[in-house]
């Protein structure tokens, strides 16, 4: 059995929040938007049906639950959840919070503009709050 590992991309763009069952829950450093990042700790799998079915109820389960936490924390108009996986193979769910006036309303957050790293002290913050509502 092959050993999970973190994809490389995922390592750096992301910051890691707790483990909470199936997934490593990570925020993306880019404080432009409430970004979450959900990635099943299973090796060599790039799409939700290769998870068990176990597993694929508990990443439904997990999302869900990440997204309301997401919602409760920054109040925002619309929670974005997408698994794309173009670029980073590795299974990975993307949960974001957008609103009204953000960077690049209505648009999507990905390939805009110049990523604005969180300052360590307000990272903490947001992710002890997201981990208070979960």
């Amino acid at each position: 059995m092959t050993a999970f590992t973190l994809d490389e991309r995922l390592q750096r763009d992301g910051i890691p929040i707790a483990s909470i069952g199936l997934c490593q829950l990570r925020l993306m450093n880019d404080r432009r938007w409430p970004w979450l990042i959900l990635v099943p700790q299973r090796a060599g799998i790039s799409e939700v049906y290769e998870l068990t079915p176990l597993d694929q109820t508990m990443l439904t389960f997990e999302t869900n639950m990440v997204a309301t936490a997401l919602k409760k924390v920054t109040g925002a108009e619309k929670i974005n959840i997408g698994a794309l996986g173009n670029i980073v193979r590795q299974l990975h769910v993307h949960i974001i919070a957008r609103r009204e006036g953000d960077p690049n309303w209505p648009g999507p957050v990905w390939g805009y503009g110049k990523a604005e790293p969180w300052p360590e002290q307000d990272h903490q913050a947001f992710a002890s709050r997201i981990l208070e509502n979960l």
